[in-house]
């Protein structure tokens, strides 16, 4: 196992450190590895400063090195982790030519040296580089497996019945601030990403890149549904409950309705219930000028998104950039009377908003909504603007048994005839005694 870690900055790695964005991190990582570092702990960080390092760069012009991180520390309350990398001496500059035959070896994939990220490989760096005989000094470093990681943290609480589940919510203490959930079926499997950041079994997004496309279709062949739709976000809000994977990560206010998503399906596997409290002042509502301009990130092509540089301190200059004012043409089209300066860390930041009840099942299930910006993630375990905890949840047949008395169940989750269908043959089927 060992960290891929690719930059497009000439001379990264000669420097005393680096900074990814946290965004960047697990790219292109199987399931299996990310999920060991969902958080990043002590355990966590240990952990990949035990790892060998592959160091490249954007591109097969500059050759590659091996080495280790010396250190890594998060910043920004956990949106970027800066690095400092350790070359080692006895493995020369590999060029990409001797690295290109053992791509597959390595786990890989052709489009990896085309962006910025750091990877988590299951594959043995040192054993693939000696057999192609590169670095046969360093082929005596130990071997870290799988089996070696850490693992994921557990909930501070647990719950295997809707009573404890009860007593549990009402014995946190958010200091009046406001407070949200969301369900998760597998505890193991799920992050606290949108569908649209979602990646496969081996870390590739699924649908990021088609974002826009995907956005302008459904428009394209369902325009009537959304003709009463004012704002980006009311359409977002409308594809995500038609299942369009969206920037927007469903939340809801009542905490019955997430122990019910958390039980409904993956019966044999633990769920949990997460819970976010934030200060009321930083809840934004469907006509906030800061979720406009994030909404609206959808409707950029995924080329101009990543062409946008967010490091200049100088928002006019920012603001100058065609992608910018392109994103800023779309703002002016639902809100003409909108300043025209984007300030650059709204874009990238993670916003609670409250969105307008456009569907019977938003308004059942007391439905808000976490808005994600251009390459922005939610720690998994908070940040000083959203608290995360959570509520282990098992024996989850017996749970649902126990919502059902208390009318949460499919019928009035899903408040369609076709739910209600669905239930009501349930219910009534013949079941031996």
């Amino acid at each position: 196992m060992f960290n891929f870690l690719v930059s497009a900055s000439d001379g990264a790695w000669d420097l005393p450190g680096y900074e990814y964005s946290r965004s960047r991190f697990l790219e292109y990582t199987s399931d299996e590895i990310a999920g060991s570092f969902r958080e990043l702990k002590e355990l966590q960080l240990k952990a990949l400063m035990e790892l060998p390092c592959l160091f490249a760069y954007e591109g097969t012009d500059e050759p590659m090195r091996v080495g280790r991180l010396k250190s890594i520390r998060l910043r920004g309350n956990g949106s970027r982790l800066y690095v400092q990398p350790e070359l080692d001496q006895r493995i020369p500059p590999i060029p990409f030519e001797r690295i290109e035959p053992l791509q597959a070896a390595l786990d890989i994939r052709d489009w990896e040296l085309s962006r910025t990220h750091w990877a988590i490989k299951d594959e043995d760096l040192f054993e693939v580089l000696a057999a192609a005989g590169i670095g046969l000094g360093a082929a005596a470093s130990p071997k870290i497996d799988k089996a070696d990681l850490p693992p994921a943290s557990a909930p501070e609480f647990q719950a295997s019945s809707v009573g404890a589940f009860i007593e549990n919510v009402l014995g946190i203490n958010h200091h009046a601030r406001e407070v949200f959930y969301r369900g998760h079926s597998n505890r193991a499997k799920y992050r606290l990403e949108p569908s649209i950041l979602r990646k496969d079994e081996r870390g590739n997004f699924i649908y990021r890149d088609a974002e826009d496309r995907m956005y302008r279709e459904l428009l394209v062949s369902n325009s009537v549904d959304f003709h009463g739709d004012v704002y980006t976000l009311d359409r977002l809000v409308r594809m995500q409950h038609y299942s369009l994977p969206t920037r927007l990560l469903d939340i809801t206010s009542n905490p019955l309705i997430a122990l019910y998503f958390a039980c409904k399906s993956n019966p044999d596997d633990d769920g949990e219930v997460v819970v976010f409290s934030m200060d009321r002042s930083q809840i934004k509502y469907f006509d906030s000028d800061t979720a406009s301009c994030i909404s609206n990130l959808t409707r950029l092509p995924q080329d101009s998104k990543e062409c946008i540089d967010y490091a200049s301190n100088d928002v006019r200059k920012f603001n100058q950039q065609p992608a910018v004012k392109r994103l800023l043409h779309f703002v002016k089209e639902e809100k003409p009377f909108f300043e025209g300066r984007l300030d650059p860390r709204h874009l990238r930041s993670v916003i609670c908003v409250k969105g307008k009840h456009t569907n019977s099942r938003i308004a059942f299930q007391s439905g808000a909504f976490l808005l994600f910006g251009h390459d922005a993630t939610l720690d998994e375990g908070g940040t000083p603007e959203i608290s995360v905890q959570r509520i282990g949840v098992s024996n989850k047949r017996a749970v649902l048994k126990q919502l059902d008395q208390l009318n949460i169940n499919e019928s009035t989750v899903f408040p369609y005839i076709e739910s209600s269908a669905k239930y009501i043959a349930s219910k009534f089927q013949f079941k031996e005694n």
